[in-house]
């Protein structure tokens, strides 16, 4: 046992030391311009780390928060629809969010989605059920980048697991103790709230807007997409780009794992499955060799 604990205390040692170093590195002094944004050098994306926020559905006994899910299904109907389908998530588990079938009906048929053909031979447009999922704005990918500068806005179904930040040693090391799995959501809400004003000499293209959060460059064709006042909620929560982000985020986490609580709970029964079961092994190994000679 000793030795075990020689040889793993330097290691520990070493993941402290370098965790320190990349974070003294990583972080300019005085307010001086990251290294990425120095002449010559090789920038990696994101130019900044997604803020890391707090989730009612972080850690093994994490669970959604409904409230917040609702507040984020209305910021994406109002905001990011327009831009962004969701072309695997039917309406009918929207009663996952605390929604009756009557009001899952009701929000389905604000829908218009395209059927057929008829007895005709023609497609034809009807409203939208329950059981048909969330239509796309766009008629097609060549369509909405045409709509978009030439960049066709992604699919929101998956986006909070597509958009999973790597994080580097040892910060990954520590992820595997804390349980760490919310990088989508940090992602996603710190490009949100990540807009802001190039650094000097930094050369932005028309049509483009600086986000160092961005995962794929330093700019991006996505304007601001929220602002203040922006959305209405109906519990009082605050009109805030800030709670915006987090709800939307949370709503996509959801989109993108809807069986998050049930895999958790199974998780943890697992485990303490296992834990008795090794008791038990253990219990039986002494019992079967108690009378035995050594």
């Amino acid at each position: 046992m000793k030795t075990l604990v020689a040889s793993i205390l330097p290691l520990a040692v070493a993941a402290l030391l370098g965790s320190a170093a990349f974070a003294e590195e990583a972080t300019p002094a005085n307010g001086a311009a990251p290294a990425h944004h120095e002449e010559g050098a090789t920038p990696h994306y994101p130019l900044k780390e997604p803020k890391e926020q707090e989730w009612s559905f972080a850690g093994p006994f994490g669970h959604y928060d409904k409230a917040q899910l609702q507040r984020g299904l209305k910021v994406y109907t109002e905001v990011c629809s327009a831009c962004h389908s969701m072309s695997l998530v039917p309406f009918r588990t929207l009663d996952e969010l605390g929604y009756s079938e009557a009001q899952v009906k009701a929000f389905s048929a604000n829908y218009e989605v395209q059927d057929g053909p008829d007895s005709a031979g023609e497609m034809f447009t009807r409203k939208a059920v329950p059981s048909d999922h969330f239509p796309s704005p766009f008629a097609n990918a060549e369509a909405a980048a045409a709509s978009n500068n030439g960049a066709a806005p992604p699919d929101f179904s998956l986006i909070a697991k597509a958009r999973e930040v790597e994080r580097g040693f040892p910060q990954f090391v520590f992820d595997i103790f804390t349980q760490y799995q919310e990088s989508g959501p940090d992602y996603i809400y710190s490009l949100l709230t990540g807009y802001e004003e190039p650094p000097a000499g930094f050369q932005v293209a028309q049509g483009a807007h600086y986000n160092p959060y961005f995962h794929a460059a330093a700019v991006l064709a996505m304007p601001k997409p929220l602002s203040d006042g922006q959305v209405t909620y109906d519990d009082g929560a605050p009109a805030t780009v800030d709670q915006y982000a987090k709800d939307v985020s949370a709503f996509l986490m959801w989109a993108a794992e809807p069986h998050l609580e049930e895999r958790k709970r199974t998780g943890f029964m697992v485990m303490v499955f296992l834990a008795i079961f090794t008791v038990l092994i253990y219990l039986t190994k002494r019992s079967v060799y108690a009378n035995k000679e050594r």
